[in-house]
């Protein structure tokens, strides 16, 4: 196990700092993640990035997107400030509002509602939280009487785009609508306004559409009920701005996506077949739900905001960082691992995702695997050191679980078929061996820093046995001809009958380290990944006809991995950017997948309009353009040891970034300039706690203790680099007479074929399920 020699010489310098860490006193600027700060921690400039609405209790429409059959003045919606005017709807008038940003929450009006992500399935019919059919029903209720009404909590939409009001011709059929008897108990559509003394409405009231002819509405507006964690939802604690707005942009629809999928635990599931699992409803096919209890807490963070309203293990690795440098709820990810560990199996195993999965066995090898990654990401921006005691014992059978299923042949044996629904996860699996050995070296870094057990030599022995098996067994994988790892032993490995190369068990690959002592390798890898690409994206070959923000996610880890740091800009731009002005999203958020020809069909569904479109596991550039490209990196818990080693790559002028923790914050800023003196210049600004320590890689390596330092590289004077610290910032930059580089210019991008789909393969690998 290549990684044994580093810990065992780096580790033993931080054995006695792990007992200090909980005592430290942190600075002004720190923060905590019980208390998060009401105002944003780096104000600035990029805060017109920011999509979370100022006021979430009341966001109103941007424009009307159509209006069909008889309307009048519809504009009157968006002029809320006046209430001398309405908007007039009569039997089969229909009007659908859109709002700036994909948002979440329940709907002050009168009306008939349904709700879109997307704009190609705004209309008479919502979008889709099933497949057992194509769309969800409308919500639909009868209005008797005058005043300010409010949609109940349990039919809160958790994101949608458009909001589509009617009356309908005619009553609806049975099938059409959610009649009373068919709910869950004490739901009813409507809510009595407490300052009106409404009285609750009768679902079942034949003189409605005997006597209606008009309604007219003055005003509507949105209660967002997502990000309950703080008021303020522009109360950032992280930040990211650089010279190419469309990777501002990125960043904050990511960071964007992660607050819209944070939720109330209350307001959980939305599937009413999962939930049926469970609860025993009724509901008809094609309603939903935002009422089942999914954790226990303030705040969860969950895989879906639309659906999937539940914790997922597979978001963490991605997830988890991504809140934790942008909004640092780490209060939301403690209830999603809580919810996961609470229904831990008697094997260990634990559960697929989080109620109301997990009363049924239901289980994936590497989803256990994320949860353990969750784990460690949560302690390492939090120091919750107490909460990782109190599950420590269980963290070491849900580990022992899967390091039993590595066999002689050193590679991981999966036994579950689930994963993140591609086919293929079976046998002796790359992705999940990977996985493996990136949760056996943190493992050992958390059993040593904070569980002091007497039986830890004795563990670690064992472990790194394991280890050095599994740098080994990876060989029976490699495809030396092709550059990749094939994805398991047999009819899916090199030269099988169905060979892949798959993207997610390659990316873990470079992620994990397991080939670190292979760094000629790790490039190929890197650069054959890029090969692959097309016109909307990096293809997830291991699931035909798929593109997949999630493996894409961990592709983007891998390229920076590799040192190809510019490759992770590259594909960053290319298929974010796409997420975010192709035709069809939502523009605001991140896409859970779509197809290889661009089209927003995620194909693990038949029906298009179930793609989610704001799904934690698609946010990785929100993480990866902090962490990576700016280089920020905790080494310890809250960052009492950092590393500092940034990348501005061929794409950029300038970048700067930062986020903060208890210890205080840290914030990098890089830039190209230049010198009359001495020509080109990259100029970089570091700034971490003070009473911290850690290592700056701009060029050499510098060790340094926290505070504010600069760094001068001198581009045409062979890479030469100076550190200057204090007041002395101050007077060699107007020494040097430093401008902005205004002679950069971003290169032109490359040119990718649109994917072709293989019609056949597409319906083969529809996931049957709720």
């Amino acid at each position: 196990m290549i990684l044994y020699d580093f810990f065992d010489y780096v580790l033993l310098g931080y054995n006695a700092l792990a007992t200090q860490i909980a005592s430290i006193v942190p600075t002004s600027n720190g923060i905590s993640h019980t208390s998060l700060p009401r105002q944003a921690l780096f104000p600035g400039p990029w805060e017109e990035y920011i999509k979370a609405p100022v006021d979430k209790s009341r966001i109103r429409p941007r424009r009307i997107f159509r209006t069909n059959g008889s309307v009048s003045d519809s504009e009157a919606l968006l002029s809320w400030q006046d209430s001398s005017i309405s908007t007039s709807l009569s039997p089969g008038g229909l009007v659908t509002l859109e709002f700036a940003e994909n948002i979440a929450g329940v709907g002050k009006t009168h009306l008939a509602l349904t709700y879109s992500e997307s704009p190609k399935f705004a209309g008479r019919k919502s979008d889709a939280t099933t497949d057992r059919q194509k769309f969800d029903l409308p919500l639909y209720f009868p209005v008797e009487t005058t005043g300010e009404q409010c949609v109940r909590p349990e039919f809160v939409r958790g994101a949608f785009k458009y909001l589509t009001i009617y009356i309908p011709e005619q009553r609806p059929k049975r099938k059409d609508i959610w009649s009373e008897d068919s709910l869950p108990s004490s739901s009813e559509a409507l809510d009595t306004h407490p300052n009106t003394h409404q009285k609750h409405l009768d679902l079942h009231d034949e003189k409605f559409h005997k006597h209606t002819r008009r309604i007219s509405i003055s005003s509507l507006y949105i209660n967002c009920t997502a990000f309950p964690s703080n008021p303020n939802p522009r109360a950032y604690t992280g930040y990211f701005s650089s010279s190419s707005s469309l990777l501002n942009r990125i960043w904050y629809s990511g960071a964007y996506t992660l607050q819209l999928t944070t939720i109330d635990p209350a307001e959980g599931s939305a599937l009413i077949d999962f939930n049926r699992q469970v609860d025993n409803n009724t509901s008809p096919q094609g309603s939903w739900y935002s009422n089942f209890t999914i954790g226990n807490g303030t705040a969860i963070t969950t895989d879906g905001a639309k659906r999937d309203r539940m914790a997922y293990p597979g978001d963490m690795a991605i997830a988890v960082p991504g809140i934790a440098v942008s909004t640092y709820d780490m209060v939301a990810v403690r209830t999603a691992l809580d919810s996961l560990f609470v229904r831990q199996y008697a094997d260990g195993g634990l559960p697929y995702a989080g109620p109301p999965m997990g009363f049924h066995d239901e289980f994936s090898d590497t989803y256990h695997l994320h949860t353990l990654l969750g784990v460690w990401n949560y302690v390492l921006f939090t120091n919750d050191v107490s909460w990782l005691q109190d599950h420590w014992r269980a963290y070491l059978r849900a580990f022992e679980h899967s390091l039993s299923k590595v066999d002689l042949t050193g590679l991981f044996h999966v036994t579950s078929n689930h994963d993140w629904l591609r086919p293929g996860m079976t046998g002796h699996n790359l992705e999940a061996t990977s996985l493996m050995y990136h949760v056996l070296q943190l493992t050992y870094r958390l059993a040593d820093e904070f569980i002091k057990d007497p039986d830890f030599k004795t563990l670690f022995e064992k472990w790194k046995s394991v280890g050095d098996r599994m740098e080994r067994g990876m060989e029976i994988l490699w495809c030396e001809n092709l550059g990749l790892y094939g994805d398991n032993v047999g009819r899916r490995g090199c030269g099988g009958s169905e060979e892949a190369l798959p993207q997610d068990g390659n990316s873990w690959v470079l992620i994990s380290g397991i080939i670190a002592n292979k760094p000629d390798r790790q490039l190929r890898i890197s650069q054959n990944l890029r090969k692959r690409w097309t016109k909307y994206g990096a293809p997830a070959t291991e699931f035909p006809n798929v593109i997949s923000p999630f493996a894409s996610s961990f592709e983007l880890l891998a390229h920076c991995a590799a040192g190809n740091h510019d490759a992770a800009v590259e594909l960053t731009q290319l298929m974010w950017g796409y997420m975010l002005d192709g035709e069809g999203f939502t523009n605001s958020t991140c896409v859970e997948g779509y197809r290889i020809d661009g089209d927003i069909q995620y194909p693990a569904y038949c029906s298009p309009a179930r793609n989610s479109h704001a799904h934690g596991w698609s946010t990785g550039p929100t993480m990866v353009l902090l962490t990576e490209i700016l280089g920020v990196k905790l080494g310890t818990p809250l960052g009492r040891k950092w590393t500092v080693e940034p990348h501005l790559t061929k794409w950029l002028r300038s970048a700067r970034g930062g986020f903060a923790t208890r210890l205080g914050r840290f914030e990098v800023v890089l830039r190209r300039m230049k010198s009359h003196t001495l020509g080109r210049v990259e100029v970089l600004d570091v700034e971490t706690p003070r009473g911290t320590g850690g290592k700056v890689v701009f060029g050499p390596a510098w060790d340094v203790e926290g505070g504010k330092n600069r760094y001068y590289k001198y581009l045409d004077h062979g890479g030469r680099v100076e550190m200057v610290a204090g007041r002395r910032i101050g007077v060699v930059e107007e020494e040097l007479g430093l401008v902005e580089d205004e002679e950069w210019v971003e290169p032109e991008r490359e040119e990718w074929p649109v994917g072709v789909v293989d019609w056949k393969a597409l319906e083969e690998n529809y996931v049957p399920g709720p």
